[in-house]
């Protein structure tokens, strides 16, 4: 089958919610040196500053689910867009340190929310064949964000804006906001829950607008894996314990690589090697750009290589390239070569976990519990991304080898653990994924 406009329009749509996920994610990084100064910030209170957008990303990403399942994928992606649209114009507006914050935690509720319910509905809308591609793309636009805010705040930095140029970096993302939330006016709901809600005509018209080439066969496996002996499941129950460890340890893993404490304190890890602010700025821009090429690569391949190939070799690049890393900074020497461990890390990342996750939450749930497992992959995600936040810069204040000889050790562990225990996903449907599971 073919890729056709109305798949093509309704996954582009859903996949901006990760460019602003990416930009919001990773804009904080050229801020920090101006907000410690604006507000006399410690290393405690700026990873707290920092990580106040996480922990709205927990709470985000812990109740998606539920508006997910009562109003659907689509109405929901619109209130994470509203989100994001009060977010960054409580930053560039903000008054004070409190509401500074509390504009990042709204901000955090709309990248927690859209981390669940965005790559879900690609999930829920896409045909087998296409899914890893196509969910893929939500990753993509995770890291095109995350370039673009370098990028932003690199030209941001060099317009002259003084002591306002935070405000403008974390301002600009109120245009990719409204644009968001205007074009989430045109896409279809998902198939899968208009057949939750015994909407099959509407679901019939989706699966055929989509290029479902058999959308009638796919319809009836839909209808029965949510069949009225399914109805009163709950997501921790025995059964589900398979979906439950893989979407757990996959959305650790994750983190546990250290990509957000990279991307977020970027700039502070390239001026503790003695790079000044504007060629940070730009290694910032270089580091975000292999980001990006490498996710393309692995969005070309994911559905042909399969989720588990790309997760084993990632283990093995994230764990030289952060053991590079960590002994540039325990011996004091080739900091010149920091920037190139670091584009590796990115590279190996960008091929493997990063392009991974958002797919393997979005395979591995049954259609009753989808929205409440990957909830908790999310949740699991984001949770671990604001303790780790929170504790990297004290860590790396006492040395800044500690942080990345544990990150290089867990990618060690997660190669293992994939090797020995990860499923292959690719070219199965949602439905056959249950039976292959067991838990159908």
């Amino acid at each position: 089958m073919k890729l056709n406009a109305y798949l093509l329009k309704a996954t582009v749509v859903a996949a901006l919610g990760g460019l602003l996920f990416g930009f919001d994610t990773a804009v904080i990084s050229g801020t920090t040196h101006a907000l410690s100064e604006q507000f006399n910030l410690t290393a405690s209170s700026l990873g707290f500053t920092v990580s106040m957008a996480l922990w709205g990303t927990v709470v985000g990403s812990l109740f998606a689910g539920i508006p997910g399942d009562r109003y659907g994928r689509r109405a929901s992606l619109r209130v994470m867009a509203i989100l994001y649209l009060l977010s960054a114009l409580g930053c560039a507006f903000a008054w004070g340190w409190y509401p500074l914050v509390g504009a990042r935690f709204i901000g955090g509720l709309g990248i927690g929310g859209s981390s669940v319910l965005g790559p879900m509905y690609i999930a829920e809308i896409a045909p087998a064949k296409w899914r890893g591609r196509l969910v893929g793309f939500f990753q993509f636009n995770i890291v095109f964000g995350i370039l673009l805010a370098y990028f932003s705040n690199y030209v941001i930095g060099r317009m002259g804006f003084g002591a306002h140029e935070w405000r403008w970096e974390l301002g600009i993302a109120a245009v990719p906001a409204a644009l968001f939330l205007l074009m989430l006016l045109g896409i279809p709901e998902s198939p899968r829950w208009l057949v939750k809600e015994q909407r099959v005509d509407d679901a019939r018209q989706v699966l055929r607008m989509s290029g479902e080439r058999d959308f009638e066969a796919e319809l009836q496996d839909i209808v029965a894996s949510l069949s009225a002996e399914h109805a009163q499941d709950r997501l921790l129950s025995w059964k589900y314990r398979m979906p439950i460890f893989l979407a757990v340890s996959v959305a650790m893993f994750n983190q546990l690589s250290g990509i957000n404490a990279v991307l977020y304190y970027l700039n502070d890890i390239f001026a503790r090697a003695g790079f000044s602010k504007v060629s940070g700025d730009l290694q910032a821009v270089a580091v975000g750009a292999t980001n990006l090429v490498f996710t393309i690569i692995a969005m070309s391949v994911i559905d042909k290589l399969g989720r588990k190939t790309l997760l084993l070799i990632g283990s093995v690049g994230t764990m030289v390239s952060l053991a590079g890393v960590a002994t540039i900074f325990a011996t004091g020497h080739h900091q010149e070569l920091l920037v190139w461990m670091l584009v590796g890390f990115i590279g190996s990342f960008g091929f493997s976990q990063g392009a991974v996750i958002w797919v393997y939450l979005g395979e591995v749930f049954p259609n009753q519990v989808r929205a409440n497992g990957q909830s908790l992959g999310s949740f699991t995600h984001w949770i671990m991304n604001a303790l780790i936040s929170m504790i990297f810069p004290v860590m790396a204040a006492r040395s800044g080898a500690y942080p990345f000889m544990f990150f290089s050790f867990m990618m060690v562990v997660q190669f293992f653990v994939v090797l020995f225990f990860y499923p292959e996903t690719k070219g199965v449907t949602l439905e056959e994924m249950e039976r292959k599971l067991g838990i159908s």
